[in-house]
C-alpha cells in the first residue's frame, strides 16, 4: 500500500493506491472515512484488481474546509481520475462516494465505465430515511489516549470501528482527523433528490443494500433499479457492508467487474 498526495484544482488530497498489475478501479469512501478502510477489498480483490482510494475532500489526508457541496464533490473525483490518466474505471462508491460516484457517472460518463453503489439512494433525507445525519453535537475535540477517544466516540456511533479508521495521534492528543464544521456540511450537501442524476447513468451498475440498512430502504432500492442496474442484498448487514460482510460484499463486487470486462 503506497499513500501519497495530489493536487487537484488548488486543493491538496491523499490517495492510496493499493497495488498490484490488475486491473484498476477507483473507490470512494462515505462520510467521515478514509481510504485507507478499503485495505481489506483491495486484498479479496487482488491480484485481479488494483485498488485505487482517494481521501475525498474534508476527510483522511486531504485539506479541510471550503466548500462541500455536489458540484465540488463530482469535480474532485473527475480530476483525480484523469490525473490517474488511466482510461475510463469502474468506480465503486460507499455511502456519500456511491452519491458521488453516480453523479460522476452522470455528469461525467468519459471517465466512469461500470458504477458500484454501497447502500445510498437515489434520495436522501425523506420520511422513510430516518435520521440520515449524524448530530455532531459534544464530540470530543482531544482526548489523552486511544482509549479514551474510543470510549467517547462509542456513545455516539452506530459503528465504532469505521469512525475509529479516522483516528490519529498528534501531538496535543489523540483526534478524529476531519473538522467536524466539514462532516456536517458534507452530510447535509448529501440530502435531496438526486434521481436525475441517477437516471442519467448509463454504464452498467451495481446496487448493494444492506439487509438491516435504515439509510436505503428496500421500495427505494427496487424503485432505482431499471435496464442496466443489478440489485443485490447482503443478508445480514447494515449500512457498511464492506464491514459487515467483507467477504460477501468482495464476491459481489467481483463478480460484478467480471461481467463487465
Amino acid at each position: 500500500m503506497i499513500e501519497s498526495t495530489v493536487d487537484l484544482n488548488g486543493r491538496r488530497f491523499g490517495w492510496v493506491d493499493f497495488g498490484g498489475a490488475g486491473a484498476p478501479i477507483l473507490v470512494l469512501h462515505g462520510s467521515f472515512g478514509r481510504g485507507s478502510q478499503f485495505a481489506r477489498l483491495a486484498a479479496d480483490l487482488a491480484p485481479e484488481y488494483r485498488v485505487l482510494a482517494l481521501d475525498q475532500r474534508g476527510h483522511g489526508r486531504s485539506e479541510h474546509g471550503g466548500d462541500f457541496g455536489r458540484a465540488e464533490f463530482v469535480a474532485d473525483a473527475a480530476a483525480f481520475l484523469r490525473h490517474l490518466d488511466l482510461g475510463p474505471l469502474p468506480v465503486l462508491g460507499h455511502s456519500l462516494g456511491g452519491l458521488n460516484a453516480y453523479q460522476l457517472a452522470a455528469r461525467h460518463p468519459e471517465l466512469v465505465r461500470a458504477l458500484v453503489v454501497e447502500d445510498f439512494g437515489a434520495v436522501m433525507g425523506t420520511p422513510e430515511i430516518e435520521h440520515p445525519e449524524l448530530d455532531l453535537t459534544g464530540w470530543p475535540l482531544l482526548a489523552d489516549s486511544e482509549e479514551e477517544l474510543r470510549a467517547q466516540i462509542a456513545r455516539r456511533v452506530p459503528v465504532l470501528d469505521y469512525f475509529m479508521a479516522s483516528a490519529i495521534a498528534t501531538a496535543q492528543g489523540w483526534r478524529l482527523c476531519f473538522d467536524y464544521a466539514d462532516m456536517a456540511a458534507t452530510q447535509r450537501g448529501g440530502l435531496g433528490d438526486h434521481w436525475a442524476d441517477w437516471l442519467a447513468v448509463t454504464c452498467p451498475a451495481l446496487l448493494l443494500r444492506g439487509e438491516h440498512s435504515p439509510m436505503l430502504p428496500p421500495a427505494l432500492a427496487e424503485e432505482m433499479v431499471r435496464p442496466g442496474v443489478q440489485l443485490v442484498e447482503l443478508a445480514g448487514c447494515g449500512h457498511w457492508i464492506h464491514d459487515d460482510d467483507p467477504a460477501a460484499f468482495a464476491e459481489a463486487v467481483r463478480g460484478f467487474l467480471r461481467t463487465v470486462g
